[in-house]
């Protein structure tokens, strides 16, 4: 078996593909050989991507991959793990000026996938436009790979003597639930912010990005079945390597605090409703939290099943903010994600350019929860851009 802290590949079922995307939109046409170039060149420097899964005893573990990761002039999903992606757990697409990474989520989260994307990008960039970027923050080839990236996140922890918490939160298990049983086309909408004032009403409001977007979907969830009088659920997710220190490792430690949303709650004030769930955030989002949950990993505990729904609405926060020198190559940013049985809708965040960016997904193809949600934005004075909305396209396993 692998240790608590490498990567679990059989964390895959067929409801719940466990594939992570990030999307960027660039200011000109991809040009996919000069792409291929950058990724085959980027494997000296993040050899743990470029793997294929073999098993080792009764276990599934990544070995390194000697074939090319794939780099497609189209945007329909393949296989990985198949002979269409080489054997490879992650592969490229890109379609005029759009391109995208997508990788089996079990071997990293956003916050671990991100810096790969800023380098291949770094390298891409520097072939395309014939610029010397200043290096200083990116992971190059030539670079020595420190332990902090790739061993155990949690060495210095005494995890074994944690206690629990003081605070840990009940789950609800009958909660609101937004769904459409006769529609199972999944859908993903792209939507652009002011980041200006999405942090001046967190200011205002004593709230944070992901807790001012989650109550903004309560009340969207609460315009869109006004009748429903079950708790509206919203799972915002945490990286449980950040709240221990370190913030360089790749590998998925995700974790989740849940804030709810009860009939009984007053909406209208959305100051009031920001600054509970910001206090609900807080309870949760802890270091003694993440340690007890590490805790329950080292010992090898089984997570939930994947299809077991946990909450209404999942918010994740990716903090990328800048890709430094290469931002004026660079219009759109976005993170998807395999929808499961696990929440309704997935929100996933992004900033760039003084802007964020969010991509909005669902397991169905309706606009009306979009739009209600569009509707709250309106109300809170938020300025907002439609970029597009699309099918879910994401490679398989």
């Amino acid at each position: 078996m692998p240790e608590f802290y490498e990567p679990h590949l059989d964390f895959s079922v067929s409801e719940y593909q466990s594939i992570l995307g990030v999307i960027l939109s660039l200011r000109d046409p991809v040009d996919g050989e000069i792409l291929r170039c950058a990724v085959e060149e980027m494997k000296e420097r993040f050899p743990y991507f470029y793997v294929r899964a073999v098993h080792k005893g009764k276990a599934l573990v990544p070995v390194p991959n000697d074939l090319p990761m794939t780099v497609r002039n189209t945007w329909e999903p393949i296989r990985l793990h198949s002979e269409a992606s080489n054997g490879h757990l992650a592969a490229w697409k890109y379609e005029d000026r759009r391109l995208a990474f997508e990788i089996h989520h079990a071997l990293t989260d956003g916050s671990g996938v991100m810096p790969y994307i800023k380098s291949v990008m770094f390298l891409y960039l520097s072939k395309v436009t014939g610029q010397t970027f200043d290096p200083a923050g990116f992971r190059l080839p030539g670079d020595v790979i420190p332990g902090s990236e790739t061993g155990n996140p949690f060495s210095e922890p005494d995890i074994d003597n944690t206690e629990a918490p003081l605070y840990q939160k009940k789950p609800i298990p009958d909660f609101f639930r937004l769904t459409d049983t006769a529609d199972h086309d999944k859908t993903v909408f792209y939507v652009k912010l002011s980041e200006a004032q999405i942090m001046q009403r967190c200011r205002d409001y004593d709230g944070s990005p992901n807790a001012f977007v989650s109550v903004l979907l309560a009340k969207a969830a609460r315009r869109w079945d006004p009748g429903c009088e079950k708790t509206v659920t919203v799972s915002v997710c945490i990286d449980h390597k950040a709240m221990l220190g370190n913030h360089n490792n790749y590998r998925m430690f995700t974790g989740e605090a849940i804030l709810d949303f009860p009939t009984e709650r007053d909406l209208k004030d959305l100051g009031k409703a920001c600054t509970i769930a910001r206090g609900q955030l807080m309870l949760q989002a802890q270091p003694e939290n993440s340690l007890w949950e590490i805790k329950q990993m080292k010992r090898m505990l089984p997570p939930p099943s994947p299809d077991i729904a946990r909450a209404s609405i999942c918010v994740s926060y990716v903090n990328s903010r800048s890709f430094g020198p290469l931002d004026p190559y660079i219009e759109e940013l976005y993170v998807v994600t395999s929808l499961s049985k696990i929440t309704d809708i997935l929100c996933e965040i992004t900033c760039i350019h003084h802007h964020f960016f969010l991509a909005f997904m669902q397991p169905f193809s309706s606009e009306k929860y979009f739009r209600c949600f569009l509707e709250e934005l309106d109300a809170a004075g938020i300025g907002y851009e439609s970029l597009r909305r699309e099918p879910l396209r994401l490679c398989g396993i």
